[in-house]
């Protein structure tokens, strides 16, 4: 399947990316003349699946910049753009891909299949102060908003250590999209977060831009 999702921001490109294609599909999407050394890199994965999101993310990038790009990693797994050119940030779950750049901005993105797991583990991300709300009488909705929220958050702030439970979600009544705020401690003192939002039947999605 080609783009699933895209967004245009005033210094951002957003995608999702729908991830049904096989190893040699993804790969024919890829720069010929690059084509070797992504089928090279992608066999150290033992994993299919590891496959399929290593390169779907780097046929997302191609597809919303129209030009290749080589993503490394800092030391704490963050990615980064090798050239510089933009800020990036990428996410997937089962099934999807998501990658965001930003112009001369900080981005962050984080994609959540939808699953009742997230009740088990509430207490990893939820503060006794925050309020979670359902969407459509289903608070699984609400509890994969905030998670996702803190770690599109997390991906822009420069603490590998920082706890997600030191992020708080200013109260709002979930739809199918819109915006809400996270505020948190960083190096600066305290800052807001915009988070933007969508919630597709398979999954929640969560942006921001700095």
């Amino acid at each position: 399947m080609a783009l699933f999702f895209a967004y245009r921001g005033e210094s951002c490109l957003l995608a999702v990316w729908k991830m049904d294609e096989s190893v040699e599909t993804l790969l024919r999407l890829l720069p010929r003349s690059l084509r070797m050394n992504y089928e090279k890199a992608v066999g150290r994965f033992a994993s299919v699946q590891r496959r399929q999101e290593w390169l779907s993310v780097r046929v997302l990038l191609f597809t919303l910049l129209g030009e290749d790009k080589i993503i490394a990693y800092h030391s704490d797994g963050k990615p980064y753009l090798e050239d510089g050119s933009y800020s990036i940030s990428v996410s997937h779950t089962v099934g999807y891909a998501s990658v965001i750049v930003g112009d001369g901005k900080r981005v962050g993105v984080d994609i959540e299949r939808y699953g009742r797991r997230i009740h088990r583990i509430t207490d990893r991300f939820i503060r006794p102060d925050e309020l979670v709300f359902p969407y459509r009488a289903d608070i699984t909705w609400g509890l994969l908003l905030h998670w996702s929220a803190k770690e599109t958050v997390y991906k822009c702030m420069d603490r590998p250590d920082a706890d997600l439970r030191s992020l708080r979600l200013s109260p709002f009544l979930p739809e199918a999209g819109g915006r809400f705020q996270v505020s948190g401690h960083t190096e600066g003192g305290e800052a807001l977060f915009r988070i933007a939002y969508l919630i597709h039947p398979d999954f929640v999605l969560t942006w921001t831009v700095l």
